[in-house]
């Protein structure tokens, strides 16, 4: 049984920081390409930044430069600099053998419960 856990959420005011962090456990290998997924109401989860077992990573245009997604051991980290109030969202963090389309939500078939980040004004 895969699971993965999100915490580091939370509110912050535009231009503040958070640091996301996905701990994996179950089947689930360092081999694994891992995922930061966002979703708001009404709309599809969207592929935030990914990172596979070699260390290299993929960034959605909007968060490029400003998240940075990195592992370490079991946990996957997603540093968020700069935040906006377009990044309010529920987070997930999420996992797949193999991502040759590593910010595509359909690939992946382990996925973590969300964790809430509220950009204010």
């Amino acid at each position: 049984q895969a699971q993965l856990v999100e915490s580091g959420g939370g509110s912050v005011q535009a231009g503040g920081s958070l640091r996301l962090s996905c701990a994996a456990s179950g089947y689930i290998y360092m081999t694994y390409c891992m995922g930061w997924f966002r979703q708001t109401p009404g709309k599809e989860r969207e592929g935030v930044a990914a990172i596979d077992s070699g260390g290299w990573t993929s960034y959605a245009d909007s968060v490029q430069g400003r998240f940075t997604i990195s592992k370490d051991d079991t946990i996957t980290y997603l540093q968020m600099n700069n935040l906006k109030p377009e990044d309010t969202a529920t987070y997930y963090c999420a996992a797949v053998r193999r991502c040759p389309d590593p910010l595509d939500r359909s690939q992946y078939n382990s996925w973590g419960r969300g964790t809430e980040v509220t950009d204010g004004s």
